[in-house]
């Protein structure tokens, strides 16, 4: 197991984080981190910030995803149109934060869905 900083396991890669996760959400984070990557730039890079997964672009975050007991939260999550509110409405946990419990199937196309619209608000 890995040292603890500030209560969150002190990992260094966002491949430590998810070995260090239960085995049923292993495979799950990493199809979230692989949806992430897929819908993001050839040149988006992963770090740990923050103890959780993230997904920057030119040394910015982009996204945030985490591993929970009972659900995978990604953060943040933009206001947006009418189409991307109704996509990740059933899935708003706070301002800001999407939680797909794990009991159901995981939405990856809202995840898609999700990156689209951060890259889009993005400054040039």
């Amino acid at each position: 197991m890995f040292p603890r900083d500030n209560g969150r396991m002190a990992v260094r890669t966002i491949d430590e984080y998810i070995s260090a996760q239960p085995e049923a959400v292993r495979p799950v984070l990493e199809r979230v981190r692989q949806t992430i990557l897929a819908a993001a730039p050839p040149e988006a890079g992963q770090t740990i910030s923050y103890g959780i997964p993230t997904v920057t672009l030119d040394d910015r975050y982009l996204v945030y995803f985490a591993g929970w007991k009972h659900h995978i939260s990604l953060y943040p999550v933009p206001d947006g149109d009418e189409s991307l509110e109704a996509a990740v409405a059933p899935y708003r946990a706070a301002k800001g934060t999407l939680r797909f419990p794990l009991r159901e199937a995981i939405p990856y196309d809202v995840i898609t869905q999700v990156v689209a619209a951060l890259l889009a608000r993005r400054p040039a």
